[in-house]
């Protein structure tokens, strides 16, 4: 691993191999040895995204320095990313072909392809492969020469970089140098010796991934070093780019801040309206809430200007950039879309839909109301809003936090229904008289204002809850039963009806069922005469 600092994927290889080397020294169970198997699949699969990666690392190179007009000082940087690769390649197949020999002089695999627990448990085999056939030597030289060599081509390129050995011996390990029963074995008798197959198998899957990233760390620092002798800039202009040059006021301006031929080697210092903007990549990350303007045209439009300056190295010295940009502030709209968008009924769930256009996908709406309350709907600028009983709603609209404007509206109240008698066939025609005794069934409804009743269908359930039909006979009230609801029962009322006779119909009260559930009641005095021929 290099020297100094390591990062994350260097400490994780790093506690891996300890893990690994530590279990082997201390002759593992039977049950934790299984799990080198699956131990060794993962380690492969990270070995064949190291090689991807590298691979494309490699390209990367070629095609930056290709990019950059294959200056003198760069080209030689294509060679020696190749060469890392090729030294990597060799290491790398050199370890499989271990892998492989272990595999088969153990007849690790059944005819399936399967692991065969006895042949991954064998603890002679390894012993015989890597101490007694000197092959541990082998890849021990072999391991701990291709860091150096590694470090020789970088530092042909003045990339001073160098690792540390991956082969080592029990003293050179921090887990095993204080630990009299360890210390004094060296890197075979360490790994190998008295070491089961399938462990020994995913210590050299092991070794390979240390390999590749020595490689993607190589490679790495060659990519980074392209073109850092120094900046190219033939022309040089500032530039900002920003998602739109129309802003609607409260919400936020967005965009690029950068000098036209931008390089990561270089490190400029960008200012808008007097204040540091962020760099990132050679680009200022601009971002600021736009205030509402003090007067727009027709168009609902306000131009403002955008002032700023660029401080870099061009040819040896800090230049300074001014910049300006034009954009303009677009006035936010409030659009509400309803049935009843003129006036709210009162104590009823106005459905409404409040858009800002101009926010576009910037839209994020939060709502207040006085003389009132409200509930949030599922979608963006959804709204049901409960007015009070009289007089006006005001509902105050914002966007992430920002204001945007009132929308104000008259409270109506609700109209009251129509009353109507029915018997089985239907509407009663009052003009006409009904034949002796008089309807069997008789039922009186409240019916809802037409546009009522149709915009506001789940607060327009009305039903006549008061009241009393009485059989009149020469204006004498004679019997008498009361309404409760829509079905009145008049049978007993009608035994003693006759021709000649008149049913009064006395409606005193109405209820309203609201959208929650409520039931509101109402004074509604109405009269109706049947006739009875």
């Amino acid at each position: 691993m290099a020297g100094g600092k390591e990062t994350p994927r260097q400490r994780m290889i790093g506690m891996m191999y300890l893990v690994l080397t530590a279990l082997l020294a201390l002759q593992v169970s039977n049950q934790i040895l299984q799990k080198f198997v699956l131990l060794n699949d993962g380690m492969e699969r990270t070995s064949k995204n190291f090689i991807a990666k590298n691979e494309s690392t490699v390209a990367s190179i070629a095609g930056a320095v290709e990019q950059q007009g294959n200056n003198v000082r760069d080209v030689p940087k294509v060679e020696a990313a190749r060469k890392v690769r090729e030294k990597t390649s060799e290491v790398y197949k050199y370890l499989e072909d271990l892998k492989t020999e272990l595999l088969t002089v153990s007849d690790a695999k059944n005819d399936q392809g399967q692991f065969k627990n006895s042949a991954l448990k064998n603890v002679d085999i390894a012993g015989n492969i890597f101490n007694n056939n000197r092959k541990g030597f082998e890849m021990q030289e072999k391991l701990n020469t291709y860091p150096k060599e590694i470090s020789e081509i970088l530092k042909g390129l003045n990339i001073e970089m160098s690792f540390n050995d991956i082969a080592k011996d029990a003293k050179d390990i921090d887990i095993f140098k204080n630990d009299p029963d360890v210390r004094n074995k060296n890197f075979v008798f360490l790994n190998f010796v008295k070491s089961p197959v399938g462990a020994v198998m995913a210590l050299i899957s092991q070794y390979q991934n240390e390999v590749l990233n020595i490689e993607a760390e190589s490679l790495n620092a060659i990519f980074g070093s392209i073109g850092s002798f120094y900046y190219k800039a033939d022309i040089v202009e500032a530039r900002i780019a920003a998602l739109s040059n129309v802003v609607a006021a409260g919400t936020k301006f967005q965009g690029d801040m950068f000098i036209a031929s931008s390089s990561s080697s270089a490190t400029p210092v960008m200012r808008v309206n007097g204040r540091d903007v962020p760099v990132e990549n050679g680009f200022g990350k601009i971002e600021f809430t736009v205030p509402p303007a003090s007067q727009y045209d027709d168009r609902g439009l306000a131009r403002s200007v955008l002032k700023g300056e660029i401080v870099t190295n061009v040819g040896g010295e800090d230049k300074v950039l001014p910049i300006e940009y034009e954009y303009f502030i677009a006035q936010p709209v409030i659009k509400v879309t309803s049935e009843v968008v003129n006036q709210l009924y009162a104590d009823c769930a106005n459905d409404l839909m409040i858009d800002v256009p101009a926010l576009g996908n910037t839209y994020a709406p939060a709502f207040t109301i006085s003389n009132g309350t409200f509930i949030q709907g599922s979608k963006p600028g959804q709204v049901t809003v409960i007015p009070g009983a009289s007089g006006k709603v005001t509902i105050g609209v914002s966007s992430g936090g920002n204001k945007i404007g009132n929308v104000d509206y008259d409270i109506k109240p609700v109209p009251a229904p129509t009353v109507r008698l029915f018997d089985g066939r239907g509407q009663i025609d009052l003009s006409v008289a009904y034949p002796a005794p008089g309807p069997s069934t008789l039922m009186v409804r409240a019916i809802p204002e037409a546009n009522f009743g149709r915009t506001m269908a789940k607060d327009a359930k009305f039903e006549v809850t008061g009241g009393e039909v009485i059989l009149l006979r020469n204006e004498v009230p004679r019997e008498k039963v009361n309404i409760t609801g829509e079905n009145v029962a008049i049978r007993n009322l009608l035994a003693s009806a006759k021709s000649g006779d008149n049913l009064v119909i006395r409606v005193t009260e109405v209820t309203r069922t609201n959208f929650r559930g409520n039931k509101i009641k109402s004074n509604q005095p109405e009269i109706y005469r049947i006739a009875i021929k």
